[in-house]
């Protein structure tokens, strides 16, 4: 279980977070839901800790990320795997070295251990045989399973995805999550997903924080969501379904 304890970070003077308290659940598929600009993506990266939040905790099964040493923070980091927004893959790196990254760098594997581990990776999200392709020769929802694979290869026991659907048509959004759902139930890792698409939330949110100018405002179900008593949590909900109708 991930726990955050009255998360707050402010840019010059603007208060993006101002005191985020929640929990993720182990072994669950966990959704931070909201609009744009609403720091959906900031509590994601002082959760991982890309951004020092200016208080608060954030503690990895009882132990304490945000305080922590540099060791402790170094042993928590190795247990984590990313998928930005975007994938972020390496333009200079084929699709083998991408995924080989994290292994090079928190890891003594062999030559031989890290090719077979990514292998396995990329047969794992459905990309067999793709390893000396370039990020600008596979297309969009291919880069998203590398990135997942890339995630994945140091077997973490928390995975963060940012926006994994971002710019993908609606079947490939569907495939994405299907795949991160599966990944999430097959290893037992605590997932945390952040997005602003309905169809994400109503297919593997199993818990759910809605976000709403910097305040959380409701945690909860997937399946309580549309009975939430909270009026922007509705309509959250409704511009959703009225943009898909117009797609």
């Amino acid at each position: 279980m991930i726990e955050i304890k009255e998360i707050k970070k402010s840019f010059k003077d603007k208060d993006v977070l101002k005191g985020i308290s929640g929990t993720f659940d182990a072994g669950k598929c966990n959704l931070i839901i909201g609009s744009s600009g609403t720091g959906k993506s900031v509590l994601l990266k002082c959760i991982v800790g890309l951004i020092k939040p200016d208080s608060g905790q954030v503690l990895y099964d009882n132990r304490d990320f945000t305080s922590g040493d540099k060791h402790s923070q170094t042993e928590i980091r190795r247990e984590i795997g990313m998928l930005f927004q975007g994938s972020a893959l390496f333009d200079s790196k084929n699709v083998e070295q991408n995924i080989m990254f994290p292994l090079d760098v928190l890891t003594d594997m062999s030559k031989e251990e890290k090719i077979e581990r990514v292998n396995f990776c990329l047969d794992r999200v459905g990309l067999a045989n793709v390893n000396d392709k370039m990020p600008s020769e596979i297309s969009g929802g291919m880069k998203k399973r590398v990135g997942i694979a890339r995630a994945i290869v140091n077997k973490p026991n928390y995975l963060f995805c940012d926006e994994p659907n971002s710019g993908l048509d609606p079947q490939t959004s569907m495939v994405i999550d299907e795949l991160i759902k599966e990944i999430t139930d097959e290893y037992g890792i605590t997932t945390v997903v952040v997005t602003h698409d309905m169809n994400s939330v109503i297919e593997i949110g199993q818990k759910v924080m809605f976000l709403y100018k910097g305040d959380k405002l409701w945690e909860g179900s997937n399946t309580d969501i549309t009975n939430s008593g909270v009026k922007e949590l509705d309509d959250f909900v409704f511009a959703n379904r009225m943009m898909k109708e117009f797609r």
